[in-house]
């Protein structure tokens, strides 16, 4: 099943980020090697493709996983979580519906 992992960055997260991305990339790798990554990315804090200086505020990720306990277990070993990018992160199901 595919599950929702919405996280919401602490305030001037940017340099928390840059500091954990490469090992974060590595696990998204991971999943899309896998084929079980249907998509990720951040959230830019201005509306912008390259945010700069302002950085981002959160990410979104949906990706496919056993059960939510995986994918709960998947989101809480996010090095952005180990290096305290994120204020908070929710696990959901999630129903893709389009595009199919």
């Amino acid at each position: 099943m595919l599950y929702s992992i919405v996280s919401n960055d602490v305030d001037n997260s940017l340099m928390l980020r840059k500091s954990a991305r490469p090992a974060h990339v590595e696990r998204l790798q991971q999943l899309q090697d896998q084929g079980r990554l249907v998509l990720a990315g951040p959230s830019p804090a201005v509306d912008s493709d390259d945010p700069g200086d302002a950085g981002f505020t959160g990410s979104l990720i949906v990706a496919e996983f056993s059960d939510l306990a995986a994918a709960q277990a998947w989101a809480d070993a996010d090095p952005y979580v180990e290096a305290g990018v994120y204020a908070s992160v929710v696990v959901k199901p999630f129903k893709q519906v389009f595009p199919k």
